[in-house]
């Protein structure tokens, strides 16, 4: 394998991870919002805050699947031939969830963590994966 194959497959691995984190989140907010395990990860204090914050969670845990859902897509458009299609749908995605990373820091600087856990693997991701993008089509 040469330098750059190196570089899309660890590329694919972070997205992977990214895509991961983000179903993980999409369980959480959209099928276990009311159990008290979560509403501790998400800072909810009572039962009946997480009743009143259900449908924005549900909604919000649906985003993180879609960005999931289109790292998946282009992994494998990348890995079956349309290397080109495959790189841009993935760099989208995993460009959506740093931004999105970035957002939920600038709503609340104690979500720096958050933040981490949702941002840091997309953006190892997009850096590897728009070096792989430059030389595949340059």
């Amino acid at each position: 394998m040469d330098a750059i194959g190196a570089i899309l497959v660890a590329g694919s691995v972070f997205a992977g991870i990214a895509a991961a984190i983000h179903v993980y989140i999409w369980v959480l907010e959209s099928v276990l919002w009311t159990r008290e395990s979560t509403r501790r990860t998400f800072g909810v204090k009572t039962a009946e805050e997480a009743d009143i914050l259900r449908g924005m969670a549900y909604n919000q845990g649906f985003y993180n699947l879609f960005l999931a859902l289109g790292v998946v897509v282009g992994l494998v458009l990348l890995w079956s031939g349309l290397a080109v299609a495959g790189l841009v749908l993935t760099l989208f995605a995993c460009l959506s969830m740093v931004l999105a990373a970035l957002v939920l820091l600038s709503a609340n600087r104690r979500m720096l963590r958050a933040a981490l856990v949702q941002g840091a693997a997309p953006l190892i991701a997009v850096v590897l994966l728009a070096i792989g993008l430059t030389q595949t089509v340059g």
